[in-house]
């Protein structure tokens, strides 16, 4: 397989251009030997009139055809072309509900030399350990099947496209634009991914319990999904809000990244509101609920319950994320399990405040507390949120800084070319461990751009558009970094570790009017 695989992606997408270079220069030869040198001048206006008359009819043949000669011409271009483009072709889709036939399944590279490519982030190193259970005994097509207890789709990449298989409705759309992500995925790497087969489940929490896998022979189902823990083994994945989340009106994320990022210039940081601030839905989890117990000035934090229901019916006008950057200070919290908040929370230069979370998604295990956040006690909250800020508010200078430190990193480490980049490298990893060649199931049909935008309406067209992949990447994927070895993952978990023990002594030692620490 991994030889096929390589093959694939030496492959040229190419289409030979509609117009072809003419040469002149036999011809004008032979017009020069049979004229006089009085019909010189003469000669040479024919010629200049030739030329002006090739090159105006070349220019009205470009607008000259039916929309399928001009989609035609856009696939022409070479690969390497800027302006080449992908668009939609609802009137195939309309007429026979199917893909475009002619959509590219690989192209060329303009810049394929990987050595000029960025270094992956460093949440990256972690895909190898999320594949870890499956190194030694790689992935056979019964353990993928026994993932199906739960999943809501299987996805099957096969020869550069994409078939789905759809189990149960998933909560509101998330399944759609999950897929809607892949789907772009391919769009920006065509041909790009080798065949292969996952289960995907939509839901919150992860039910891959490592306990029941202990044995070498256990064989435990590879699943993925948004968020994990450290006792499960389900693999995290980007979740379908990247690419915009319709019932809550929440743009995709490179649109919001930049709301978010002019939000943080409206005001500046020490003239911000000196508390901590916390908006959302209270009534997923008990611990949301608890939070609520932290709200009033006296413990330095306001919280505000959304009512999802009013802000739909008033056309989410206080539910804006950006104008939510005007505190100093941003409360993070999980409900279910990990929470979509946590990367718009962090895009705020405020010092997030995070409570120490359970789940993980797939960017965040590489963040620091005191570096990229200051981490809140979750038994204690109220207290420990009272004491971030009364911190802050006397460090204010390392305050911001570490609000900047942890937005800095949102908007530079969770472009979305990263997130496509991660995905693509996510993908690659998995697909080395099948140990079976992946074929398209009966009850599988196949997914592109028309099948999910010709035929809906509202947030959901508007937010698939906005988010829509126009162009193939020109170069490659950014270059995967190596993954940890035992003790550097030892190392960077007791640093992080020790980073918040260090903010619990220096809690307690506050309280008792005897700091022993700094930060």
């Amino acid at each position: 397989m991994k030889g096929n695989s390589e093959e694939k992606l030496m492959k040229t997408y190419w289409i030979r251009p509609v117009f072809q270079r003419h040469s002149f220069g036999s011809k004008w030869r032979l017009m020069k030997k049979k004229a006089s040198s009085k019909s010189t001048l003469l000669v040479y206006s024919f010629f200049l009139l030739a030329l002006l008359f090739l090159a105006a009819w070349i220019d009205l043949a470009k607008y000259a055809g039916n929309t399928s000669q001009k989609a035609l011409q856009i696939f022409s271009r070479t690969p390497s072309n800027p302006n080449l483009e992908f668009p939609l072709d609802c009137s195939i889709w309309n007429q026979t509900n199917t893909c475009p036939k002619n959509y590219p399944t690989s192209y060329k590279l303009s810049n394929p030399n990987s050595s000029l490519n960025p270094k992956c982030p460093e949440f990256f190193r972690w895909i190898p350990e999320d594949l870890r259970p499956w190194r030694e005994t790689g992935i056979t097509m019964e353990m993928v099947e026994k993932a199906r207890k739960t999943a809501h789709f299987r996805l099957v990449i096969s020869d550069g496209k994409i078939y789905v298989e759809k189990f149960r409705q998933s909560i509101q759309t998330r399944a759609l634009f999950t897929l809607w992500g892949i789907v772009q995925l391919m769009r920006r790497y065509p041909g790009k991914l080798p065949d292969l087969e996952l289960m995907f489940d939509c839901n919150d929490r992860p039910v891959i319990q490592a306990k029941h896998y202990r044995q070498p022979d256990s064989g435990p189902p590879p699943l993925f999904r948004y968020c994990s823990d450290w006792k499960s083994l389900d693999i995290v994945f980007p979740d379908w809000s990247f690419w915009g989340w319709p019932e809550l009106n929440i743009k995709p994320w490179e649109i919001l990244k930049e709301d978010l990022q002019e939000g943080n210039g409206r005001i500046k940081w020490n003239e911000r509101k000196p508390n901590a601030y916390w908006k959302g839905n209270t009534d997923v989890s008990l611990a949301r609920q608890d939070l609520v117990k932290c709200n009033g000035s006296k413990l330095n934090a306001r919280i505000d319950k959304v009512e999802w229901k009013h802000e739909m019916e008033h056309g989410f006008k206080t539910a804006d994320l950006a104008s939510q950057c005007n505190y100093r200070y941003k409360i993070y919290i999980e409900g279910v399990s990990w929470s979509v908040s946590e990367k718009y929370i962090l895009a705020c230069d405020s010092m997030s405040l995070m409570i120490n979370p359970h789940y993980y998604d797939f960017f965040t295990r590489s963040l620091l507390p005191t570096i990229h956040y200051w981490p809140i006690n979750k038994t204690e909250k109220c207290k420990s949120i009272k004491f971030a800020v009364e911190w802050g508010n006397k460090h204010m200078n390392k305050a911001q800084e570490i609000g900047q430190t942890g937005s800095k990193y949102i908007q530079e480490q969770l472009r979305m070319q990263y997130v496509y980049d991660y995905m693509f490298h996510l993908l690659n990893e998995y697909s080395k461990l099948l140990k079976y060649k992946p074929t398209v199931p009966k009850g599988a049909a196949e997914v592109c751009s028309e099948t999910m935008v010709c035929s809906v309406e509202g947030l959901q067209k508007k937010f698939r558009i906005d988010s829509m992949v126009k162009n193939p990447a020109d170069s490659s994927p950014c270059t995967f970094p190596p993954s940890y070895n035992r003790a550097e993952l030892e190392d960077f978990l007791e640093m992080k570790d020790n980073l918040t023990k260090q903010v619990k002594i220096l809690e307690e030692s506050e309280s008792i009017g005897n700091p022993t620490i700094k930060i």
